[in-house]
C-alpha cells in the first residue's frame, strides 16, 4: 500500500512539473509575441488606425514612383513597422528639407527619407536606432579633373558643388566648401542636370541614388572614394517618446529576424 502510495505520489509531481513547464512555455511566447504591442499600448498617431510617413520619392531605391506607387527600401520597411504596429502606412512625397518641418508640425508621425543622424538634425527631432548605413558618394562628368575627394580640399581649389537642398550633402559641403561654392537643388535629378548642363562640376549625394542616376545618364561616373559614411534613422517628433519606443522595438524586430536584411537584398543587388 505504501508503495503504491509512493508511484502515485511521484506520477503526480511529475504531471505538475510538465504542466508548470508548459504554462512557462506560454508565458514565454506570449512575451515574445507581445513584445510589440505592450510598445505600442501607449502610442498615439497624427490619424486613429494610421502611420503617416513623409518622405522625398526621389531617392532611390530608398524612395521612388513606380507604376502609381511609392516603393523602395524605406517604403517596405515602414509597411512592417507598420503591421507591427497594427496600423496602416500612409506615405506623403514632399521636398526632402520640409520633412523635419512637417514631423515637428505634427503634419505626420515621422519622417524616413534615407535621412542621415546628425548633431543638428538631434535639436529638431528625435531619432529611432538606425536602419541601414549610407555613404556621401560624388558624381562627375567622365572627363573631369576630380578624380578623388581630395581634390575638392585641394589648396586653390574652387569647384562648383550641387547637392540636394536640406540633406547631409548640403549640410556637409557648405561647411567644407562654403556657400559661394554649393548650389542648392529641390532634387537630386536637378542637380544632375545642372552637372550635365557644366553649371556645376560634381554633385555630392548618397550612393545608391548617384548610382541609378550615373545608370540612367551617360558620360558621368561615381568617385570610388567617399565623401562621408553615415547611419539612416527614421525622425519622430521630440517627445513622443511612445512612438519612438513602439518604432525601436519592431526595428530591432525586423532586423533579428532578417526582414531588413532581406528588403535591403532586394534593391541592393
Amino acid at each position: 500500500m505504501k508503495k503504491v502510495l509512493a508511484i502515485i505520489l511521484c506520477l503526480s509531481l511529475v504531471f505538475a512539473f510538465a504542466a508548470c513547464g508548459k504554462d512557462a512555455k506560454k508565458s514565454d511566447a506570449k512575451k515574445t509575441e507581445s513584445q510589440t504591442d505592450v510598445a505600442t499600448t501607449a502610442v498615439k498617431t497624427v490619424k486613429d488606425g494610421k502611420l503617416i510617413m513623409a518622405t522625398n520619392a526621389s531617392f532611390p531605391p530608398y524612395e521612388y514612383h513606380e507604376g502609381g506607387k511609392i516603393i523602395g527600401i524605406d517604403a517596405e520597411i515602414a509597411g512592417e513597422i507598420a503591421k507591427k504596429l497594427g496600423l496602416e502606412l500612409v506615405i506623403e512625397d514632399m521636398e526632402f528639407a520640409s520633412i523635419i518641418s512637417a514631423v515637428q508640425a505634427d503634419s505626420v508621425d515621422f519622417g524616413m527619407a534615407g535621412m542621415t543622424v546628425n548633431e543638428d538634425r538631434l535639436k529638431e527631432v528625435d531619432f529611432s536606432i538606425s536602419y541601414a548605413n549610407g555613404v556621401q558618394a560624388i558624381i562627375v562628368k567622365e572627363d573631369s579633373p576630380i578624380t578623388t575627394v581630395d581634390d575638392l580640399f585641394a589648396e586653390g581649389a574652387a569647384y562648383k558643388v550641387g547637392v540636394q537642398l536640406g540633406t547631409t550633402g548640403d549640410i556637409y559641403s557648405v561647411d567644407d566648401f562654403g556657400e559661394d561654392l554649393v548650389t542648392q537643388y529641390t532634387t537630386g535629378n536637378e542637380a544632375v542636370v545642372a552637372l550635365l548642363g557644366g553649371d556645376i562640376d560634381c554633385v555630392i549625394i548618397d550612393n545608391e541614388p548617384a548610382k541609378a542616376y550615373v545608370a540612367n545618364n551617360k558620360g558621368l561616373k561615381v568617385l570610388d572614394t567617399a565623401y562621408a559614411d553615415e547611419d539612416y534613422a527614421i525622425c519622430i517628433k521630440k517627445g513622443n517618446t511612445a512612438l519612438k519606443d513602439a518604432v525601436d522595438v519592431a526595428l530591432e524586430e525586423l532586423i533579428a529576424d532578417g526582414t531588413v536584411a532581406k528588403i535591403v537584398a532586394k534593391y541592393i543587388k
